[in-house]
């Protein structure tokens, strides 16, 4: 089965808290949810993340402390709000190439509050890019659509950026963002990706159960 992380791209609050609820009717045991966070700088739009709100959130909702976290930093300056989604309970925080991040400080953060770093890159950065990373970071995120919105078609270019990190580093986590269908959930697993993140397919559904579950059989 395929390992599908439901992501969390809300224009406020009260849509977050609706897609979490509804993701942790189906998640399995100690399942993910993925947030973006998007500043308005590293892509145009901007959506929901604010780590007190989230803080706040969780604590009311205990049950949700048996879901794991990923966030999502589309920003210029991801530096300035780790520390804040760290506190908030986040198990995994992702950052992006493109912004230039000091990741050996960040994952060294990550590691004190017994947190994982992702890195990522959009999918017109050559996978080259990652190669500083190699040493020391165990997780990487390829974006195959543009960052920032949900529902944009899957751009079918980073099937060969996959393989190539693939033969590279056969024991690392690549996750693989957007555009998910059961149809390219199938190509990025053959080309070697382990987890795969889906917002509109699964909340844009009329089941999204369902919609998750047609994922994780691709």
């Amino acid at each position: 089965m395929a390992n599908v992380i439901p992501a969390i791209n809300a224009s406020d609050l009260e849509i977050a808290k609706k897609q979490i609820l509804i993701a942790k009717n189906f998640l399995p045991a100690n399942g993910w949810i993925h947030i973006d966070v998007v500043d308005g700088r590293f892509s145009p739009n901007v959506t929901w993340g604010n780590p007190a709100e989230f803080a706040d959130f969780l604590s009311k909702n205990l049950a949700l402390r048996k879901i794991n976290f990923e966030i999502h930093l589309m920003m210029i300056s991801p530096e300035t709000a780790t520390e804040d989604w760290l506190k908030a309970e986040a198990r995994r925080l992702i950052v992006h190439e493109e912004a230039a991040v000091d990741a050996e400080a960040i994952l060294k953060k990550c590691l004190g509050y017994g947190a994982e770093l992702m890195v990522a890159i959009k999918p017109e950065t050559p996978v080259e890019k990652l190669k500083p990373f190699f040493n020391h970071i165990q997780y990487f995120q390829i974006l195959a659509v543009k960052p920032g919105w949900a529902g944009q078609k899957f751009q079918p270019e980073i099937l060969e950026k996959i393989k190539s990190l693939r033969a590279e580093l056969p024991s690392v986590t690549i996750e693989v963002d957007g555009g998910m269908t059961p149809e390219t959930v199938k190509v990025c697993r053959e080309a070697g990706a382990d987890l795969f993140v889906s917002a509109s397919y699964i909340f844009n559904s009329k089941n999204s159960r369902l919609a998750y579950e047609e994922l994780t059989k691709a």
